[in-house]
């Protein structure tokens, strides 16, 4: 099963991250995000995928469990907390990651949802205040997007055997033992 989620800012932010889940498996997330200030951006599912006001009409992190914020390796977090992405000092982030927790079915679905890119480094939970808590600190959205089925990869097709007669083998040369 196969989504991808598309997102851009108002600062020439924007990109796309693949996600792939095998069946009963973490999902696998892949892609590039551009024009971001070098550092680490918090990265979350939100509850909504409405784009009608921007990143604004996204909701809140996306917390079927109701949890409080944590980092991708916490046991209890809210679904959508997929920690950071890192952009280096050109302003691309290229991830390469799987989560357990978010699925592409079923509860804990994404698909339909926003993914949304923040300002700041999301703490994870550990910022020792409320917010940290309800949104890792990480600040306002830069830039977001609807997380949407993509289309199966096409089949493979195996290329016909070559109508051309293969070259006769040269003969091995003989022993001269």
């Amino acid at each position: 099963v196969r989504s991808f989620g598309d997102v851009e800012g108002s600062d020439e932010v924007k990109g796309r991250i693949m996600f792939v889940q095998g069946v009963g498996g973490a999902v696998l997330m892949s892609g590039n995000i551009t024009g971001l200030a070098p550092g680490a951006h918090g990265f979350h599912v939100h509850e909504l995928g409405d784009t009608s006001m921007g990143c604004k009409s996204m909701g809140s992190h996306y917390n079927p469990g109701l949890m409080n914020h944590g980092g991708p390796a916490d046991p209890f977090r809210h679904v959508g907390d997929l920690g950071n992405i890192v952009a280096g000092e050109d302003g691309v982030a290229k991830l390469q990651e799987s989560d357990h927790l978010i699925t592409l079915s079923g509860p804990n679905s994404i698909v339909g949802r926003g993914l949304v890119i923040h300002q700041n480094k999301d703490d994870l939970g550990r910022g020792g205040d409320k917010e940290s808590l309800r949104t890792g600190n990480a600040g306002g959205r830069v830039a977001c997007g609807v997380i949407a089925w993509a289309a199966p990869p096409p089949p493979y097709h195996p290329p016909p055997p070559s109508a051309a007669k293969p070259e006769e083998e040269e003969a091995a040369p003989a022993d001269e033992s």
